[in-house]
C-alpha cells in the first residue's frame, strides 16, 4: 500500500508543526512548507518529511512548493491550509496596509494554494483540502475585528466550496481552533495597535483585555490541536466543520442557542 502524502503551510511553528509531526509519525509522507526553511528545526530530519519554501502571497513558490511534492513523493492526497497570522488592535488605529496584509495571507494566500491545488485534485479524481480556521471565525470579538473579519470569510468560502469541489469527489474540511498555546499570539500582541493613544478607549480596552485574558487561561496545546486536524483528514467523511479546544466553547454554545438579542446581551457582558 501506497504512502498517502500530505501538503501542509505554515509548519514552522504552532499547529502546522505538530500536525506535520504527527502525520509523519502516522506513516505519512510530509511536504512541510514554510516561507523559511531554516525554520524547519526537527521536521528536516525526518526521512519521509520534505522541507520546502512556500509563501502563501507568492504564486509562483505554491507552484514550486507542489511541483517539488509531486516529484519526490509521486503524488499529493491533503493539502491543509494552516498558514496565518493576527492582526490585533481597534479597528480605527489599524492602516488600511496592515488591512490589506492580513487578508493576503490569510484569505488570498489560502485561495492562492487551493486555486493552484484543484486542478491536480482534479485530474486524480480525488483529493482533501482543510482549511485552518478559528472558533473567531464563529463568534466576533473586541479589539480581534481584522484578524477575526479574514476567519468569518475563511468559514463561508470554505462552505461555499465544499459544495463545489464535492462534484469533482474533493473533499473539503475546516478546523475552528480555539486558543492555541503556541508562539501565534505573541507574534500577533507584537503587531496589537492597541488603542494607539485614543484614550477614549482605553476603560472599554481594560475590561475586554481582562476578558479575554481569562479566555487564554483555557488554550489547547499545538499537539491537541494537530490530533483534530489528522482526525478530520483520516475520518473517511465528509463532514465540513470540527471544532477544536474548549477555551471559547461557552461562546459558541451561546451564539448557536441563543435568539441573536439574547446573545449580543450576553456577549456584552462578558466584554463590559
Amino acid at each position: 500500500m501506497n504512502k498517502k502524502t500530505v501538503l501542509i503551510t505554515g509548519s514552522s511553528t504552532g499547529f502546522g508543526h505538530a500536525a506535520a509531526k504527527l502525520f509523519a509519525d502516522n506513516d505519512w509522507n510530509v511536504a512541510a512548507t514554510m516561507r523559511n526553511i531554516a525554520a524547519a528545526g526537527d521536521l528536516a530530519d525526518r526521512d519521509n518529511v520534505l522541507v520546502a519554501k512556500l509563501d502563501v502571497t507568492d504564486p509562483s513558490s505554491i507552484d514550486q512548493a507542489i511541483k517539488a511534492t509531486i516529484e519526490h513523493f509521486g503524488k499529493i492526497d491533503a493539502v491543509i491550509n494552516n498558514a496565518g497570522y493576527g492582526q490585533y488592535g481597534i479597528f480605527e488605529t489599524i492602516p488600511p496596509e496592515r488591512i490589506q496584509a492580513n487578508f493576503d495571507v490569510n484569505v488570498f494566500g489560502v485561495m492562492n494554494v487551493i486555486r493552484a491545488i484543484v486542478p491536480i485534485f482534479r485530474k486524480q479524481k480525488e483529493g482533501l483540502i482543510l482549511n485552518v480556521s478559528s472558533v473567531g471565525g464563529l463568534v466576533g470579538l473586541p479589539s480581534i475585528s481584522i484578524y477575526l473579519s479574514t476567519k468569518f470569510a475563511l468559514e463561508g468560502f470554505t462552505e461555499c466550496l465544499s459544495y463545489e469541489l464535492a462534484s469533482q469527489n474533493i473533499v473539503v474540511k475546516i478546523v475552528e481552533p480555539g486558543g492555541g498555546d503556541t508562539a501565534f499570539h505573541a507574534r500577533s500582541s507584537e503587531l496589537n495597535t492597541g488603542d494607539h493613544g485614543l484614550d477614549s478607549y482605553a476603560p472599554f480596552l481594560e475590561r475586554a483585555n481582562a476578558a479575554l485574558g481569562k479566555l487564554a487561561k483555557g488554550m489547547a496545546s499545538a499537539e491537541s490541536i494537530a490530533a483534530v486536524i489528522y482526525g478530520a483528514v483520516t475520518d473517511g467523511t465528509k463532514r465540513l466543520r470540527y471544532f477544536a479546544g474548549n477555551d471559547v466553547k461557552h461562546l459558541v454554545d451561546a451564539r448557536r442557542k441563543l435568539s441573536d438579542e439574547d446573545y449580543e446581551s450576553y456577549m456584552r457582558s462578558q466584554f463590559g
